[in-house]
């Protein structure tokens, strides 16, 4: 059993008065572990099928499972983007938003991007997504994740809740404030939470908290929801905040609160709490401006299209910094430091393509040149290595394993040329 802050015991079992003794019983446990299939890549009943470990339903996220694996993020079909590894009980929240296709979604504190990712499923690609984490480095955490699941209607930003208040106003139907906090519900999992943990700091996170918060209820639009969860147990980060939020807001109403503590679910512990915004001003923001690539540009992407895309043109192309997008319809302009929005297809240079990871992540196997291998070579491409080919190809093709892209490769005389980036590699 791991060595609990003896304020934190103190506090709960005040909180908690007859139901303490099981709540701290909870501790004496290894730490539920969970995942999340990536439905914009393959249903839940085909990954059931294929997917090599035991799997057990999680009754609050349709598409979530409990798996025992230690090593979930180390698999092939985690680098195919075909699921993200997700505490049990933080899948909770996201859903309460009910995101549907074509509607404007902010999650306002998205680092590493679990809930965010759940919430651009639902969306199929269509309508809009932003994801910032004010933490540059996080933020490249998070734009790596949107990568690997495919998501292309997705902006990811880093940048403070400030300055996205002041630019969005009333202009987002959905707003998720998944919030900094003292991480209680993390004590199993990370020794470091529990190292970290003080009241000084419970209090601290309630202020952050709350002037995120302040930012948060300004980008909602009348008629629109906003969803507030955290990891931790303590009142002031929880029921607290939404009371003094309902005081402070009269224009937002409070349409349901859980709180999951870890004796009494499958999880670590989760707090969420949806509101609906009454009343406000409506607020429209100018669109991405796009930079259109010249006509020299454009024809040698639509040649490299032509000759390794099957039936896919992507529109709505802008060209910066000599990399190709497709920016996503309806995306509003993005004046903030963003590490990605839409699909980054390519670089050109030189009279040359030379094709990004995220277009192949976004792309299914019938819609480009594939080259289809078995496991052993899979987890060798995903390595690093190069490897001779069988068939009589050249060019570029996408590196597939049992349908599923990973990643580019390059076929020169008879060798497979690894292009997946080196960050990636395991």
């Amino acid at each position: 059993m791991i060595e609990l802050p003896e304020k934190f015991k103190e506090r709960m079992r005040l909180e908690l008065s007859e139901e303490y003794d099981r709540f701290i019983a909870s501790y004496d446990r290894p730490p539920y572990k969970g995942i999340r299939v990536n439905t914009l890549k393959i249903t839940a009943e085909r990954f059931k099928e294929i997917f090599p470990f035991a799997l057990e339903q999680i009754a609050w996220e349709k598409d979530g499972f409990y798996i025992k694996e230690e090593k979930a993020g180390k698999t092939v079909m985690h680098a195919a983007g075909l699921y993200y590894v997700q505490e049990p009980s933080a899948m909770c929240a996201a859903p309460l938003l009910n995101v549907a296709e074509g509607e404007r979604v902010l999650d306002l504190c998205s680092a590493p991007g679990g809930k965010g990712t759940q919430l651009a499923q639902k969306m199929r690609g269509k309508g809009v997504i932003v994801l910032n984490e004010v933490n540059l480095s996080r933020a490249k955490i998070l734009s790596q994740n949107v990568e690997r699941l495919g998501i292309t209607n997705a902006a990811v930003i880093s940048e403070s809740p400030e300055r996205i208040a002041a630019h969005f106003g009333g202009y987002f139907d959905k707003v998720l404030v998944d919030a900094p906090c003292s991480g209680e519900g993390m004590f199993l999992k990370e020794e470091a939470a529990v190292r970290e943990w003080s009241p000084a700091n419970v209090e601290a996170c309630a202020r952050r908290q709350a002037a995120i918060l302040d930012c948060a209820q300004k980008v909602v639009k009348p008629n629109g929801l906003l969803v507030y969860s955290t990891c931790t147990f303590a009142e002031q980060e929880d029921e607290k905040q939404v009371e003094n939020f309902l005081v402070k807001y009269p224009d937002f109403q409070l349409v349901s609160m859980k709180k999951l503590f870890p004796h009494e679910c499958a999880g670590e512990g989760h707090f969420a709490a949806l509101f609906k915004k009454l009343d406000g001003e409506e607020c429209e923001v100018p669109p991405f401006k796009l930079t259109v690539p010249d006509k020299k540009t454009l024809a040698i992407y639509r040649q490299f299209e032509k000759q390794t895309l099957k039936g896919v043109s992507f529109q709505n192309l802008h060209f910066a910094g000599g990399m190709l997008y497709s920016i996503m319809g309806e995306c509003p302009a993005l004046p903030f430091n963003t590490l990605r929005a839409g699909v980054r297809l390519c670089e050109v240079r030189t009279g040359r393509v030379e094709p990004c990871h995220a277009l192949a992540m976004c792309l299914k196997s019938q819609e480009v040149a594939a080259l289809e291998v078995e496991r052993e070579k899979a987890v060798a491409y995903l390595g690093g290595n190069t490897f001779n080919l069988q068939e009589n190809i050249s060019g570029w093709a996408v590196v597939t394993h049992g349908g599923y892209p990973l990643g580019w490769c390059k076929a020169v005389d008879g060798v497979a040329k690894n292009h997946l980036p080196k960050g990636l590699r395991i």
